[in-house]
């Protein structure tokens, strides 16, 4: 199975200068734990997600004066949509992230997570067994 049959095609985007409580509200909304950070003036494409707001709520920080630039991934590790599952989550593994922004043609068209995976290869394991027993 692709990245592609995973991934969530809805990208939540967000600007640098959001707040990280609107991007938590946006993300809360949308029901997504990580939101693109679309910044061509700095960093060009990163990543926010629930973990940088935690912590950033952790260290007493206000959420209405932070802003998602401060808190953004930049080096991020992006996926092709027709990488296999196995590379994402080695890829995750490796790099000790929850979620790989998704690009194609340099355009970010998705967002694969841990949870997208385990949907994916959970009905695989279940099939499996049953075919096994």
């Amino acid at each position: 199975m692709l990245v592609r049959d995973a991934m969530s095609s809805v990208v939540l985007t967000i600007g640098p200068a959001h707040t990280l409580r609107q991007a938590a509200q946006l993300m809360s909304a949308r029901r997504v734990g990580a939101a693109v950070v679309l910044d061509p003036a700095d960093c060009g494409i990163g990543i926010l997600t629930e973990r940088d707001i935690l912590n950033s709520l952790g260290a007493g920080q206000d959420p209405d004066r932070e802003s998602a630039h401060a808190h953004t991934t930049t080096d991020v590790v992006f996926a092709a949509p027709s990488w296999t599952l196995q590379e994402a989550a080695e890829a995750m593994a490796h790099g000790g992230f929850r979620h790989l922004v998704v690009l194609d043609d340099l355009e970010p068209v998705g967002v694969v997570s841990v949870r997208d995976i385990i949907r994916c290869w959970a009905p695989e394991r279940r099939r499996t067994t049953a075919l096994a027993g």
